[in-house]
């Protein structure tokens, strides 16, 4: 049967949790311990979810912050249209599923041990580990850019304060300003981001600075989503006229012209690959992108910097007995996303909840939706429903599932995505911190 795309965004949330609505609560003595690092969308869905399938098991949450922000719809805070307090949760929603949370910061993981530690001097044993860091910064790969440059020219790839102080330095321009967003090669949390970014920059200037401009330098040669985008940006900022709001310059297959290899912080001007020397009022520097932190140093990444994973179970094939889920994993063909995240937590969930009750862990399914916001009543969407191959190497599309939303689409189609877009935020963050 094939699923239609609206189909799909209505049942998604149900078929997400394959594996743990079969799951029977399980009451046991004997203790099970789970650590979790990390308690973002990742994290926290796999603390939550792995309580739900079996409250017998114990789990502790250790995360730095006591907030957490959003790295989706933070785009809307820059813009303008969102508050950042609507993107910050707490995690008493967590505490209230008997998630044992801890506010520290994990500084080593011992395989062998099976122990965490933690710069407050804090260990805390386990039977299975789950880390979910998220990304880190390769502050070598860029001249000149490390991390007190981000303190002046932000990334803001990390939701919280670099989004706050990305979106000051906008509103603190002058009209005719330029904003140049450096976006990063493959592959790097939310790939329509940078895209995003740019028509959300582009709709406040629009609004209250019609002459100023954003301009995005490409180390790659297309991106995602690019039809949809650059309909909207023709559609709504002139794009590729005399008067475009939005530029993007990408380099040109097996070439890397657009590629910023250096930035002077003072003056704000990048270099480019090519030679090119570009003054902005605005800079967003985008580096490449690496598993988080921790992952590097508890010996989980490979010499690319990611984790490679068993993928039924998201146990890490360096270190047996710790998982790791969301963007610091290899999923192969699923993006670098919050839903993505939010899929593998309840998949590995359902499989610790197996492996520590003797079971064999069941065949996974995953699913992911990505909602991009390009103009006020106009948005667009890609989704997709995922298995896995039968010989366990990739995760593979289902034929016939998800769909991306038409360039032909109607404008009711286009602001219907919008609403859609809001209501999925409110529906993932209850998912999530709720």
């Amino acid at each position: 049967m094939k699923i239609t795309r609206r189909g799909f965004i209505q049942t998604a949330g149900a078929v997400t949790a394959v594996g743990l609505t079969g799951v029977p609560l399980i009451a046991s003595a004997a203790t099970k311990k789970v650590v979790v690092v990390g308690g973002g969308t990742g994290g926290g869905t796999l603390a939550k979810y792995l309580r739900m399938a079996d409250p017998s098991i114990e789990v502790t949450l250790i995360e730095a912050h006591k907030t957490h922000h959003t790295c989706y719809m933070s785009n809307e805070v820059i813009g303008g249209g969102r508050d950042i307090k609507t993107i910050e949760f707490g995690y008493d929603g967590l505490a209230g599923h008997g998630v044992k949370v801890v506010h520290d910061k994990v500084t080593g993981i011992d395989a062998a041990k099976k122990s965490v530690t933690t710069e407050g001097g804090k260990s805390f044993s386990y039977d299975r580990c789950v880390v979910a860091p998220g990304i880190s910064i390769d502050w070598e790969a860029i001249e000149g850019y490390d991390q007190a440059a981000a303190e002046k020219i932000p990334h803001a790839w990390k939701a919280g304060p670099q989004t706050a102080l990305l979106r000051s330095q906008l509103e603190a321009m002058k009209d005719g300003g330029l904003c140049v967003i450096v976006a990063p090669p493959n592959p790097y949390r939310c790939p329509p981001g940078p895209y995003e970014r740019a028509s959300q920059i582009a709709m406040y200037f629009k609004a209250h600075k019609p002459k100023s401009k954003v301009l995005i330098l490409d180390p790659k040669p297309n991106f995602s989503k690019q039809g949809l985008f650059t309909s909207a940006w023709r559609r709504f900022y002139g794009y590729e006229s005399a008067d475009a709001m939005i530029e993007w310059r990408g380099s040109a297959q097996g070439s890397s012209d657009n590629a910023v290899v250096a930035v002077d912080v003072a003056s704000k001007t990048v270099t480019t690959d090519f030679g090119d020397e570009i003054k902005a009022d605005v800079l967003n520097v985008i580096p490449p992108h690496r598993a988080g932190r921790i992952a590097q140093i508890a010996g989980l990444t490979n010499d690319a910097g990611w984790c490679p994973v068993d993928l039924k179970t998201f146990e890490s094939t360096l270190h047996k007995g710790i998982h790791v889920i969301g963007d610091a994993a290899i999923a192969t063909t699923m993006p670098k996303s919050g839903y993505a995240a939010n899929s593998q937590a309840k998949v590995c969930a359902a499989a610790i909840a197996d492996l520590l009750n003797g079971r064999e862990p069941g065949v996974p399914a995953y699913v992911n939706t990505c909602y991009s916001i390009a103009a006020e009543n106009h948005a667009f969407s890609v989704a997709g429903i995922y298995r896995l191959a039968e010989d366990g190497s990739s995760i593979i599309g289902v034929p016939g599932s998800g769909g991306l939303t038409p360039v032909d689409a109607s404008d009711e189609q286009f602001a219907r995505e919008v609403i859609y877009a809001h209501s999925w935020f409110e529906n993932i963050t209850h998912d999530v911190f709720g």
